[in-house]
Formats: C-alpha cells, structure tokens, sequence
C-alpha cells in the first residue's frame, strides 16, 4: 500500500506553549465550558495565525493565578510566537466570544473579545433548584467583566482601545456578539447578546469610538421590558430596505427588531406577529417561496419551566442535566413575509406544525437540487427532521423514507458535530454527523433526488462506538480530489473510568480515507502519533496554515495543550486554493459555491463561517487535484446576484483570490517545505 501523509503533532517544535486549563472535576459553573480555536489571517501576511481562548479553574482562582486567551503570530518557518502580550490582547478575563472585524475601515481586522463573569472561589455562591437539590447559580449572582476592544496596529500588535473607544462600561455577561452595519452608514456596528442582562447595540461614531444605543433603539430588553437570557440571534433584512434586522430567541417571548437605518431599531415583534413564546433555541431566514423576501424559520425545543423541573442524578449519585426526553418537545414556528411588515404563522398550513424536538441546529439548503430551499432539522435525542420543500407554500417531512431521521437500525440519536461535503463527487451535497458515545456516527449519502442512505456502515465509518465525537471536518488530506474525514474525540465524564464500560475519558482522533468509490477505510493507526496520541478534545479547525498545499489540523484538549497537527506529505499531488472576495455579496463571500473541474472529475464546496465545534476554519476554499496538471474550469456561483463567473485553463499548485465581478486579482504561488 503506498504510504499516507501523516497528521504529525508538532505542537512541540512550533513553540506554542498555550496550555488550556480545565478541571476535570466540573464542581462550578465556571469549569462546565470548553473552548474553541480560530485560523485567521490578522496580519494580513498569508499566513494562518492561531487565537485560543481560556480560563481558569477554581483552585488557580483561590490561589489568586489567572490565565490569559492567547495569539500565536504564525513566522512563516513553521514556528509561532506568543505575540498576546505585545499585540495587546492577553486578556486574563473569562472570555466566551470574540469577533473579528474592521470597525475603522483602514482595512486590517480588528478584535472585540466579549468576556462573561468575573468568579473566583470567595465569590462562589451555593444556589439550589425549586426541589432542593444543588443547582447552578444565574449569571446575576457575580460581577460581569468588561469586555475588550483592541485595534489592529498593522505591524502584527493591537493597541487595547476599550476605554477610549468607549465600551469599557462593565457589562454583560456577554454571550454573543454580531458584527454588522446595522446603522446603514457603511461602518460596522456591534451587537452584544447579554446572558440575563440588558443586550448592548454599540454604533460606530466614524471617530474611533463607540456609542451603545441599545435602549433609546429597542434593543436591550425583552418584549416585557426585562433582560432574560438570548438563546439565539439571527440577522436578516426582513423589510428589503437595506438596513440589517435582528430576530432574538429567548427561553420565554422571541423577539423581532426592525432596523430604522439611523442606528436605533423599534422592537416589531407584535406588530409583525412573530413575538411567539416558550423555549426557541435557533432561527433561520429563508426565502422558502422564493418571492423575494425572507420568511422565518424558529427552532423550538422543549416546554420547560421551573415549576416543572424534574431532579436528575448521574450514575454516581451526584446532581446532573436531565435527558431532554425528560420533558416534552414543542413544534417549531414557520413565519410567511406579507411584504407590509408583518407575518402571518403559517407553521400547520405549511406542514410544518407536528410537535418534534428538541430543535438544535437549522439548516436550510436545497437538499435536492430542485432550486427551491428545504429545511434540515438535528434534533436531540429524538428524530431528525428534513422538511422537503413543495414549491406551493407547503412542506412534507421527509426525513424517515428519505433516511435521515434515525440511525440505521432505526435508534434515534444525539447529535453534536455536523460537516457537510460533496464526498462522492456526485453534485450532491452529503452529511456527516457526530453523536455520544455508545452510537456510531452517521454518513448519509444523498441518492441525487433529495432522499438519503445510512451508509454508516457499508460505507466504514460505522466502527467506532466507543468515544464522544465533537469536532468533524471533511478534510481532503491527501490531495487526491475525495473528500476525508476526521473526528475528533474527548468523553465529558472523567469518572467514566471506574463504571467499567470500556469507554475512557482520553480518547484518540480517527482518520477515514474516502476510496473514491463511496467507502473510507480507518487509516488511524497509520497516520502518526498526533491521530493514535490520547486526549479528552473538544474544538477542531482545519486549514493549512503554513501554505504549503496541503491541509492541516489545530485541535483544543481539555486541561492539556492544543495540538497543531501538520500535513506532511499530502501536497504530493497537485491543489488549488482559492479566496473569495465579495462586493455586492458579503465581502468574506459567505455561501458562495465554487465548482473545479479537472477532465470528468468535478468538485464542489461553499464558503463557510464556523464549522466542526466551536471553532472557525480556514475560509479559503482548498482542493486537491490529484496528478492533473491543470484546472480546466473553476466556477464561481455568488449568493446574492446568483451569477456564475468562469475561468479556465488555470495553472494549479497556487492560490487565487478571486473578487466578485473583477475575477482573479492576486494569485500566489506558496514555497514548498
């Protein structure tokens, strides 16, 4: 067998010290998180840089020891430097979301990092359920931390602005943070989801500084006139006057801000009648009837209240989160754009009103490439749901003789990651997920009518039962032009070790290679200490951050230091990387789909914001091309105008950036190893 690149673990010799820290314990609400990892470019220099983020655990708080997030400037050599301290972003704080963006239109990326609580263990505080039993305490109990904002200096350090631009007022606990113009001046605002406090709409005064108007515009409080807890956020110009709008879900009444284009918004969610109430966790804009205005997908989950919150206990006796089949789920909303303003429910005329859930995750796509969108629906510990779109205002669910609602075998699941590729090279777009341990993992393979298979097991993904997979990436490792898989592993109970399940806390990751003829085989062992290496893993991003060809790995380990997992090898064979620049899309060109032919063989895949778990991939688009030695067509589709740009005969083994309407405007070619 000819030999595989290996997934070597050089995290040593990269001189990346970043070390996460957690207690496998879990005593606090403070040790219950894990963390994430980003590949982005900050310096503009070609080159993936790292960002990881942190906190610290109980015993080093009573110690009065903090920890910091941390940027690794990437060197170009296969080393990073720490550069936290002198670019000015070594926050010590409990961060939880950061957000890069340009918010002085100089061109270079700037950082605004949203930290939650500060919490040491004299503040911690024992809280207890309605029925007695040891709970966690609300957000409200502590102080809130500032969050940070720091500008891009263009020479690789940030400067802290967060008392001079204005956002230095201790706020939050911040959750989530949208990066947008919400103003409709063309600078980019700030919206800061708050966890039980008021929200925060930051407008950029065009000076440096900032100005919150979340209250005078109607978007810092409940319809109630309360700050609860913002379970989900989603943007969309509902109104098509050009002006970003916001649609909040709450564990109580969702809410609808309608942008008045002069940085305030007026809170239209009875008006618009889509102020429904319960327990929604997601949200989508689709245009579903593809009448030019976006209508409204709301995933809802379960019914749920303290008065009828049920006590559970883990195996061992201690207090734990009860299965969610504990309670009972409710339907998810489906709203219709009357083009006037409002919206008229039109969830059971639509077919959408059966009462499914828990809803997590929502995703709309065309499923069978008929032009019109259906509606993906992963659902906890219940069936999965696939809404098949009917062209008339109506949807059938689908997902049981489309055979994506259970496992083979007909078990319902509990799903985690998700990554979604074209892995036969059918036009068809497919779906790995990732579940809990004691289940295998699914891949359906789309039949090229919208309809799925569970080729789990005749495909070989079906072997492994025994770990808790998180982070998931259809990664091309070898560059033969077949999408890989690699799955990435970590149990969420350190005692699981003495129940005698066979089942460890510390798991390896797995690698399966895509044969080209819809099979994987496990290549794991054979691909290096830094697949078959031990750890309890969370995040995973994927990109190939030294530009050499072939695509990398970046893995955050619970209570352990990341893992930089580089390709060796798999630039063997020919590439191309390409980076989308949009101008009347996104300017990051999000949802734009590139198709690369090379002879019969054609590719496909789309720009995508955040993937796997908690993490954010490269967003240039990678694939390989085998021994071809040219490109004999790339096809570039932009989501908004949905034109179709082409270029042919392209050299390979370089990386093109490609900007909406002026086709390809800076190709690179990288230096090998």
């Amino acid at each position: 067998m000819e030999a595989l690149p290996q997934l070597t673990d050089i995290t040593q010799s990269t001189a990346i010290k970043f070390f996460h820290v957690s207690s496998p314990d879990k005593k606090y609400i403070v040790e219950s998180m894990g963390g994430g990892v980003a590949l982005i470019d900050y310096d503009r220099d070609g080159l993936l840089d790292i960002y990881f983020t942190n906190a610290p655990t109980v015993e080093m708080a009573l110690a009065g020891r903090k920890v910091r997030s941390e940027l690794y400037h990437n060197n170009g050599d296969g080393t990073f430097t720490d550069v936290s301290k002198q670019s000015g972003t070594d926050d010590p704080a409990w961060s939880v979301s950061a957000t890069f963006f340009d918010y002085d239109r100089d061109g270079w990326l700037d950082l605004f990092v949203g930290n939650y609580l500060q919490y040491s263990i004299e503040s911690n505080i024992h809280c207890y359920s309605l029925s007695g039993s040891l709970d966690y305490c609300p957000p409200h109990v502590y102080r809130f931390a500032p969050s940070h904002l720091y500008h891009n200096n263009h020479d690789g350090t940030f400067t802290d602005v967060t008392l001079k631009s204005g956002v230095a007022r201790e706020f939050g606990p911040a959750l989530g943070t949208v990066a947008a113009d919400f103003s409709g001046d063309g600078w980019l605002d700030l919206y800061v989801a708050n966890d039980g406090q008021p929200n925060q709409l930051w407008i950029n005064q065009h000076d440096g500084t900032f100005r919150n108007t979340a209250l005078l515009a109607g978007a810092a409080l409940s319809p109630e006139g309360s700050a609860k807890s913002s379970m989900g956020i989603d943007a969309g110009d509902f109104d098509n006057d050009g002006c970003v709008d916001l649609y909040l879900t709450y564990l109580g009444t969702n809410q609808l801000y309608r942008s008045n284009c002069d940085g305030t918004f007026t809170d239209v969610s009875k008006a618009s009648r889509t102020d429904s109430s319960g327990w929604s966790v997601s949200a989508a804009w689709v245009d579903y009837d593809r009448d030019g205005w976006l209508d409204l997908f709301v995933g809802n989950y379960l019914r749920w209240s303290e008065a009828i919150s049920v006590p559970c206990h883990a195996a061992s006796g201690r207090p734990d989160y009860c299965s969610p089949n504990v309670y009972q789920p409710v339907p998810s909303r489906l709203y219709h754009n009357n083009h006037d303003g409002t919206f008229s429910d039109v969830t059971a005329a639509a077919g959408v009103g059966s009462e499914f859930g828990p809803a997590l995750g929502v995703s709309a796509a065309d499923f069978n490439n008929d032009g019109w969108p259906d509606i993906y629906v992963a659902v906890d510990s219940q069936p999965s749901i696939l809404f098949r779109n009917n062209h008339d205002g109506t949807f059938t669910d689908i997902a049981v003789i489309a055979g994506c609602a259970y496992s083979d075998n007909g078990h319902e699941q509990a799903g985690m990651g998700v990554a979604v590729a074209d892995y036969d090279c059918d036009g068809w777009f497919d779906i790995f997920k990732t579940n809990f341990a004691d289940d295998t993992c699914n891949l359906y393979h789309n039949n090229g009518d919208g309809t799925f298979t569970d080729v789990t097991f005749t495909s070989g993904v079906g072997i492994n039962n025994r770990y808790v997979a998180w982070g998931c990436g259809f990664v091309d490792y070898d560059n033969d032009g077949w999408q890989d898989i690699i799955q990435i592993n970590g149990h969420v109970y350190p005692e699981i070790e003495g129940h005698n399940t066979g089942q460890t806390y510390k798991n390896p990751r797995l690698v399966y290679k895509n044969l080209g003829n819809g099979r994987f085989t496990d290549v794991s062992p054979t691909m290096g200490p830094g697949i078959t290496q031990q750890f309890s893993s969370r995040g995973a991003a994927f990109g190939d951050y030294d530009n050499d060809g072939d695509i990398d790995a970046l893995v955050l380990n619970m209570n352990d230091l990341p893992s930089l997992l580089r390709n060796d090898g798999g630039n063997a064979q020919n590439w191309i990387k390409i980076k989308l620049v949009g101008t009347q899309c996104n300017r990051t060109a999000i949802g734009a789909r590139v198709r690369v032919v090379t002879g019969n063989h054609a590719q496909m895949d789309e720009v995508h914001s955040g993937s796997s778990v908690m993490s954010q991939c490269d967003l240039r688009l990678h694939f390989g091309l085998g021994k071809s030695t040219i490109v004999d067509l790339i096809e570039v589709k932009w989501p908004t105008t949905q034109k179709i740009e082409k270029f042919t005969q392209v050299k390979p083994n370089q990386i093109l950036m490609i900007q909406e309407g002026s086709g390809i405007v800076k190709p690179m070619t990288p230096k090998s190893k």
